[in-house]
């Protein structure tokens, strides 16, 4: 399959991880309701029902290999599992302003990957931008009011003091689980399609969390759900397993891995947004400098560079 043109590949790795912010910033009153694994259970299931027609493999693609398996296996293993408990029990062993900053530093870590795993050719001007996204978002995280509040209230805790190290290590095990779910998919995107990726993380993500899922399943009281929550059950399952994963994996068919890790300064731009217009929330001058050298890291790695400015005009001429 032709992969996308380079436009229509940053769209969409930015919608991605815009929607991924919106869910995460919808999320709370599900968090509150919902234990995490079953949550993550359910939303699998979700998702696994609507991607059904996905699993099939297409005609023209070739069969599936022992690496190919594995890294699919990989990628929902550190994707979405393992991800998933390192960041929820690493916050709660530290504080959100740790979160937030450690959390920052995931386009490094994807553009060290990349170079790494991929021998991909991290240009200069890329690494300026993830500079500038590393910057914007860690700038962001600290300048939060109730992040600062939270930091307090959780170095007055005895046990998070002595456990402040491994909720740490947990953090920086969620910033390379991420980065290797980004790695892992531009390379999983050379032989398989964005939908074929989608459903089968998605089923390896349903088989992990369904020991926990059926656990938490048989003492919960599901009657006493309004249906607001399954309204929003839905979305975030729709979202989180089926539309964010298939617009990056589009993305990431077209884009170097170092060049989309950028992107993921998305996520805490749009979260703040939908809790400005949606739940009340208020931006500090502070928070909107951060957004504006996270948003100039988006330009920085996405703007032509002058040779490929150069090879259009040529060709435009031609």
């Amino acid at each position: 399959m032709k992969p996308p043109n380079r436009l229509f590949a940053y769209a969409c790795l930015a919608l991605s991880m815009s929607l991924v912010g919106c869910y995460v910033a919808l999320s709370k009153p599900l968090a509150a309701v919902l234990p995490v694994f079953l949550l993550a259970w359910m939303r699998f299931g979700i998702g696994g029902l609507a991607m059904l027609h996905w699993l099939k493999k297409p005609v023209d693609e070739p069969p599936l290999t022992p690496q190919t398996k594995r890294l699919l296996f990989l990628e929902s293993f550190l994707g979405n599992f393992l991800f998933t408990i390192c960041m929820i029990y690493g916050v709660s062993l530290t504080d959100a302003v740790s979160a937030g900053v450690t959390m920052a530093s995931i386009p490094a870590a994807v553009a060290l990957m990349g170079w790494a795993f991929l021998r991909e050719r991290v240009a200069p001007r890329t690494w300026a931008a993830v500079v500038c996204a590393v910057g914007g978002v860690a700038l962001f995280s600290l300048s939060k009011p109730e992040h600062m509040a939270h930091a307090g209230q959780a170095l007055d805790a005895k046990n998070t003091q002595n456990l402040a190290w491994l909720g740490q290590l947990l953090l920086v095990g969620a910033v390379i689980c991420e980065a290797a779910y980004t790695v892992i998919g531009k390379k999983l995107t050379g032989s398989l399609g964005p939908k074929r990726i989608t459903s089968l993380i998605n089923l390896w993500g349903f088989v992990l969390t369904t020991p926990f899922g059926l656990y938490l399943a048989l003492d919960f009281d599901f009657a006493a759900v309004g249906w607001s929550t399954w309204l929003l059950l839905l979305f975030y399952a729709m979202a989180a397993c089926m539309w964010t994963v298939w617009l990056w994996m589009t993305g990431l068919k077209a884009v170097p891995a170092a060049q989309g890790g950028v992107f993921s300064v998305m996520l805490p731009v749009s979260a703040a947004l939908v809790g400005v217009l949606l739940l009340g929330e208020s931006l500090t001058a502070m928070q909107l400098v951060a957004f504006a050298i996270a948003l100039a890291s988006v330009l920085l790695a996405t703007l032509p560079s002058r040779a490929a400015m150069r090879v259009g005009r040529k060709n435009g001429a031609g």
